[in-house]
């Protein structure tokens, strides 16, 4: 990379026409436009490229990727694949699922690999936010001796959630209690009113997007949850395991997620594993 390339990038996509200024503090409008404008005034005008968001192909099956850290106390697994838009229609569901599964201390991944097996310090799971398909993501380091066992329980939790242990009556109530009685303190600071005001430009939301947040949450049932659980795909999802590939691959071959192929440290396919 050479200076020049990060000035073509800056010069592309850098202009007042792709750029939204959120302003959170102690003014109006009225008092803070003259400023801007006498700040921003060398700014040059120019049009971005137009981003084409394409939809992320369908995989047919899972796929599992091994990279070798010889003499790692841990491996470190990773699950992911692509889900709906964070403005699709059904995101509060989903992330309600997600809250579920992983996405609190007391969620299924955390609670079964550390707080059972004791086999992780902490296992969960995540949604990336993107303005096109994003990525979700379950992560679980785990100690090497049970590589194995950790990806059976991961996948076991996938599994489950889509329906052989659909979300209980008992795990919708925590979630949505987690989701709404913590908005209270959720805008005490000028910095987190303006990230989610950034939230809705990011993302196409709706201006009050946050305004009847609370009540959709709690509205949510259990048919919902169950509706939404159909986007994760454990049979199609990409596994990644770090670990010491001499005491770890040949369990995590024997799991049968997928086709195992081993990295190195740039994410390159090694010849033996093609």
């Amino acid at each position: 990379m050479t200076r020049a390339d990060v000035v073509r990038f800056y010069d592309t996509w850098f202009h007042p026409s792709n750029a939204t200024l959120v302003v959170v503090g102690d003014t109006t409008l009225a008092e803070i436009r003259p400023k801007l404008e006498k700040l921003l005034a060398g700014w040059k005008r120019g049009t971005a490229p137009e981003k084409k968001l394409a939809p992320a192909p369908t995989r047919a099956a899972a796929s599992v990727y091994v990279i070798d850290r010889p003499g790692a106390l841990q491996s470190v697994i990773l699950a992911g694949e692509a889900v709906p838009p964070r403005n699709n229609p059904r995101e509060i569901a989903l992330e309600t699922l997600n809250t579920v599964l992983g996405g609190q201390f007391s969620a299924r991944l955390n609670m079964n690999l550390r707080e059972d097996k004791h086999w992780s310090y902490g296992a969960g799971s995540a949604l990336i936010g993107a303005r096109g398909e994003r990525p979700f993501v379950v992560f679980a380091p785990v100690q090497t001796d049970k590589t194995k066992e950790s990806l059976a329980e991961v996948a076991k939790e996938l599994r489950g959630i889509r329906g052989e242990r659909p979300v209980t009556p008992e795990e919708l109530t925590f979630a949505q209690k987690g989701q709404t009685l913590t908005l209270p303190g959720r805008w005490e600071t000028g910095g987190a009113v303006s990230s989610d005001v950034g939230e809705i430009v990011r993302y196409g939301l709706d201006d009050r997007y946050f305004d009847g947040y609370a009540a959709r949450v709690n509205a949510l049932t259990l048919g919902d949850l169950s509706g939404v659980a159909s986007v994760v795909h454990p049979d199609r999802m990409i596994w990644v395991v770090v670990g010491d590939r001499g005491k770890i691959e040949a369990g995590v071959r024997e799991m049968k997620l997928g086709t195992v192929r081993s990295l190195d440290a740039d994410g390159n396919v090694l010849p033996e594993s093609r």
